[in-house]
């Protein structure tokens, strides 16, 4: 055996060139899986922190899907009347007794948003927004210096603001920004607080952020373009499911829906986001299966084409092997091993590149990589089979030649 595997990486040494683009089919079609399996098992592995943004035992209502597949709904979506701070409020009034903590939150995600101090200025890239006292409760925020908003901040609509710690590296690097006016989306807010640094998640930072007042925020800017977000605290974990139930029909009185009506909001909570994302991962790993098994496919046949080509080359050399006492089994074993070898090269090539760009995709969103080793192992097992698969009819071919006819090939 250790014979016939000297000879096969021989003669695929002689026509190196032809070898390799041979092998970049097999390292494309394998690069491609083993790149999504890198990249979603290492999202996986850090799903629990990364997307578990929301306080625990707390689930929330929107106007739109946490996370969305497509855009098939869009337009259901978008001719939901926004949650207005009426209805929040009746649903506030309609949960006490019940829930522990209700809080109100409303983003600006369409308009560039850039803060201001004396003359410095942040990116226009900033989190802006509106929430109540218990936004660090259902954000899992925390103070760093200075207060949290009060009940009375939201009541008065003061224009009174909390910042994260982009904000004051950014626009406050030598003095503190408690008591300090900035502006922000065109308005004048005095800094009461700062928040505790979060760090990134998935490539974006946490602590980019500013939040007001609520009410404040939609005095400013016209409650009529912005829906608000509810997140909604359980007792207990035990508690948790009888809350939900509640909040589902509490809310859905102070929306006005009738019985048999349809709920015109989502709810969610960190396992139904998990599941979300479990599910979308899902789809891109079905979508990359697809892809790298036409890819491995074409690989094939080209590795079939290649090796007829190398056994009508080499047809004077099998007959002189044969006239020498070669065995047809030999002859088989020797093109089979070619065969494999050229399949399994360009499978640990992709294996290699896949987990490098994964891991490097990992990385970039500062979540842990990882080594797909089921999936590694699954690639060369599956690119052997393809080597044998694909060679086989060469190699028998080969086997059968006539030594006679094959020494008087021209």
């Amino acid at each position: 055996m250790n014979e016939i595997l000297k000879m096969a990486f021989g003669s695929l040494g002689v026509n190196k060139l032809r070898s390799f683009l041979t092998m970049s089919g097999i390292t494309i079609g394998v690069f491609s899986v083993i790149g999504v399996m890198t990249a979603v098992s290492a999202l996986r592995g850090s799903i629990e922190t990364g997307l578990s943004f929301l306080g625990s035992q707390i689930f929330q209502f929107s106007k739109w899907p946490a996370i969305s597949i497509d855009g098939s709904d869009w337009h259901k979506y978008a001719s939901r009347k926004n949650f207005t701070l009426e209805q929040t409020r009746r649903y506030k009034e309609l949960m006490a007794g019940t829930a522990d903590v209700v809080c109100l939150s409303s983003f600006e995600w369409n308009t560039p948003v850039q803060a201001t101090y004396g003359g410095r200025k942040t990116t226009p890239d900033v989190q802006f927004g509106g929430s109540d006292e218990n936004f660090l409760v259902a954000n899992r925020y925390t103070i760093e210096a200075g207060r949290n908003f009060t009940g009375a901040d939201v009541d008065l609509v003061r224009p009174v603001a909390l910042v994260g710690p982009d904000i004051v590296s950014k626009l406050f690097p030598n003095e503190t920004p408690i008591g300090k006016m900035i502006k922000a989306h065109g308005r004048t807010y005095t800094v009461v607080g700062t928040f505790a640094a979060r760090g990134t998640s998935f490539g974006q930072s946490q602590d980019n952020f500013i939040v007001v007042p609520i009410t404040r925020f939609l005095m400013d800017f016209g409650a009529q373009h912005y829906t608000i977000d509810i997140a909604t605290q359980a007792p207990s974990q035990v508690t948790y499911n009888d809350t939900m139930e509640k909040g589902i029909g509490a809310f859905r009185i102070a929306r006005g829906l009738r019985p048999g009506q349809e709920n015109d909001f989502e709810v969610y909570s960190n396992d139904s986001l998990i599941a979300a994302f479990a599910k979308v991962a899902d789809v891109i790993s079905s979508g990359a299966f697809v892809i790298s098994a036409i890819a491995l496919l074409a690989a094939g046949v080209g590795i079939m084409n290649i090796m007829l080509v190398s056994v009508t080359e080499r047809t004077r050399e099998i007959g002189v092997r044969k006239a020498v006492g070669a065995r047809k089994i030999t002859i088989l074993t020797q093109f089979l091993v070619e065969s494999v070898v050229l399949s399994v090269t360009g499978g640990l090539m992709g294996i290699v590149l896949g987990t490098l760009a994964g891991d490097g995709l990992a990385m970039y969103l500062s979540v842990s990589a990882v080594f797909p080793w089921g999936w590694a192992i699954t690639g060369v097992a599956v690119c052997s089979v393809i080597g044998v698969a694909f060679g086989l009819y060469p190699a028998w071919k080969a086997a059968s030649l006539d030594p006679i006819d094959a020494l008087r090939f021209e």
